[in-house]
């Protein structure tokens, strides 16, 4: 049943009821009759009631109310079989083609449309309905649909006209904007952020295809506000990666383990040299210690290798120590220890109680050559291992180092014998073995540093200051802090260095320390034994390179927390400049101690746990008490 509302509000609502059924003569008529009402009195009101719609007559004999179950149960099979109800929203922009057959009529609003399936009334689109989306395009509606209702024709000449409005195509009002590759939402950019340890992502994709960008990796303001959708992100992952890519004829022509010959594209040539190095300086803490063949180490190493006045750690650590504790293997543990994950133990060596060893952090191993050592005994009898030297050579990148650390004789008086342990020293030392060497220009036979790019030698030379003891303390007691220039004025090592006739080509940093011998185990408080020993700066950080300022000295000071020892550490930081190598040289493929970086790694862990439970027992043990 249907309700109808005319103008007059005061009438009652029409009431209209499918009584009877009528024929499709006399239901013709009627629509006869209403249009020429609207032809002879112009536009009928749209409040008008309107005779209700005719069901379908079904083929078999049956009542009113089965004929209309059977059509709503259709009508809802329909809707959901129906393509333009399911399909996309492309394909409800299609014209409808079919022509449906002249049996049956649909009133909607004001026009009458044929219907070729089904009686049900499709609501109007807001073509029709005067959307203000569509307002201004006139052309997505019919010539029909545009004209005013008052010259729209009689519904029966309509009959080809399709069952539902569909419409057209909508074009854009203006250019598009232009697409961007970040196209995410701000959440979505920020769920998505690149890792930073894929920095080279951002910049490589403003680059153009096949050109490289050498950007150290550890620049974290590449990224800073960047932010990309998964899908984008590993579309640059599978066109831009961190690691090079390589052809099939290189990995044809080239060993991975001794290289090639060529200095395009090798592994230790400029590139990668510049993606890790962009400044190509690489930094080197030296540590030297005479650590008195003590049996108890120091419970905590981080004043040594890691101090606090220090920014950054350093890419290489080398550890000299003269009179070494009777165990080797625990003082490197202990270093390992203290260095931590970021550090893994490239080559140890010793000599007698002389150890040596070199660190280097993790994601630098694959630069290093093989690693070669030798050693030289300067003791009349070559069994007694307590004066000497151990040298170890590598070459990182297209450099090659040497670092030496010895133990000269000792005595205020004998500064001939030890010129002598230099010279034997520097002729016996047989490095480098296997190593290319990176200038053979320079070399000479008879001297070892002169065979490498930069030397670093360290140790306790035993030079002494040639004054007594009172005057020696009263000279330090006049320069404070200061310019130690006084007391270097009677060093007996500054003075043969200025001869030449010991280190020739090499330098020292600046000294600011106080003499670092000889010390009272555990105080700051120099000898107080009957031998009254005047305090001396015999450990010493001598470097020489072949190009001038290749080294540059960042900190070179001695270590007052270590008091074990009668001896203080001396510490040295420099930044050192690299360049780039050919893939000419037995590549050390990065092997390292694994088994002391394990036990290293499980010791400090350990540590972490012990010191974290003592915490917790020392808060919950806290008891406060009102009095």
């Amino acid at each position: 049943m249907r309700e109808f509302y005319p103008p007059d509000q005061s009438c009652k609502p029409l009431k209209t009821s499918l009584v009877g059924v009528k024929s499709a003569s006399e239901h013709n008529d009627e629509l006869k009759l209403a249009a020429a009402a609207r032809n002879a009195g112009g536009e009928i009101s749209p409040y008008q009631p309107r005779p209700p719609l005719l069901p379908r007559l079904s083929s078999r004999s049956g009542s009113i109310e089965e004929t209309v179950r059977t059509r709503r149960l259709k009508n809802s099979q329909e809707s959901l079989s129906d393509p333009t109800e399911t399909g996309s929203s492309t394909d409800s922009l299609r014209e409808d083609q079919t022509v449906p057959p002249p049996d049956r009529f649909v009133f909607s609003g004001d026009a009458t449309v044929k219907n070729s399936q089904d009686s049900s009334i499709r609501p109007r689109s807001a073509a029709t309905t005067g959307s203000p989306v569509f307002r201004d395009r006139g052309s997505s509606l019919s010539e029909y649909e545009r004209r005013p209702r008052s010259q729209q024709s009689d519904p029966t000449d309509h009959r080809e006209r399709s069952a539902k409005l569909r419409l057209s195509p909508v074009q854009p009002t203006g250019p598009l904007p232009a697409l961007e590759r970040s196209f995410a939402s701000a959440t979505l950019r920020a769920a998505n952020r690149i890792d930073r340890d894929c920095l080279d992502y951002a910049v490589l994709a403003r680059e153009k295809l096949g050109e490289r960008l050498h950007r150290n990796l550890s620049d974290s303001r590449l990224l800073e506000n960047m932010g990309s959708d998964s899908a984008s992100v590993n579309s640059m992952r599978s066109t831009y990666s961190v690691l090079s890519p390589i052809r099939p004829q290189d990995v044809r022509n080239r060993s991975f383990l001794e290289g090639s010959v060529l200095g395009s594209g090798a592994l230790l040539g400029a590139e990668e040299l510049d993606r890790y190095f962009p400044d190509r300086r690489v930094g080197v803490y030296i540590a030297t210690w005479n650590m008195q063949g003590e049996k108890g180490l120091p419970t905590n190493l981080d004043d040594l290798l890691l101090p606090t006045d220090s920014e950054f750690a350093q890419d290489f650590y080398i550890i000299g120590v003269q009179e070494g504790c009777p165990d080797r293997r625990e003082w490197e543990t202990r270093l390992q220890e203290t260095l931590g994950p970021y550090y893994v133990m490239l080559y140890a060596a010793s000599h007698g109680v002389l150890y040596l060893t070199v660190f280097v952090r993790r994601d630098l191993i694959w630069f290093c050559s093989e690693v070669e050592h030798a050693t030289v005994t300067t003791r009349i009898i070559s069994q007694i291992k307590t004066k000497g030297a151990v040298g170890i050579a590598f070459t990182f990148f297209g450099t090659s180092f040497l670092f030496i650390t010895s133990h000269f004789t000792s005595g205020d008086a004998k500064v001939y014998e030890r010129i002598l342990d230099y010279n034997k020293i520097v002729e016996a030392l047989a490095l480098p073995k296997g190593l290319p060497d990176t200038n053979p220009y320079r070399s000479t036979p008879s001297d070892v540093t002169t065979r490498f790019d930069q030397v670093f030698w360290f140790g306790d030379f035993n030079f002494r200051l040639s004054k007594d003891r009172a005057d020696v303390e009263m000279m330090m007691n006049r320069t404070g802090d200061g310019d130690k220039s006084l007391l270097l004025e009677h060093d007996q090592l500054s003075k043969e260095m200025k001869d030449g006739s010991i280190f020739k080509g090499f330098q020292e940093a600046p000294i600011h320390f106080y003499p670092t011998y000889k010390f009272d185990i555990g105080c700051d408080i120099y000898d107080t034994t009957s031998k009254q020993r005047t305090p001396s700066y015999t450990d010493r950080i001598l470097f020489r390179n072949r190009q001038t300022d290749d080294i540059k000295v960042v900190k070179y000071t001695s270590c007052s927390n270590i008091k074990t020892s009668d001896h203080r550490p001396v510490i040295g930081v420099f930044q050192v400049k690299l360049r780039p190598g050919r893939d000419n040289i037995p590549l050390g493929a990065g092997q390292f101690d694994r088994g002391l970086y394990l036990e290293g790694i499980r010791r400090r862990i350990t540590r972490e746990l012990k010191r974290r439970e003592a915490m917790k027992n020392q808060s919950s043990s806290t008891i406060c008490t009102i009095s």
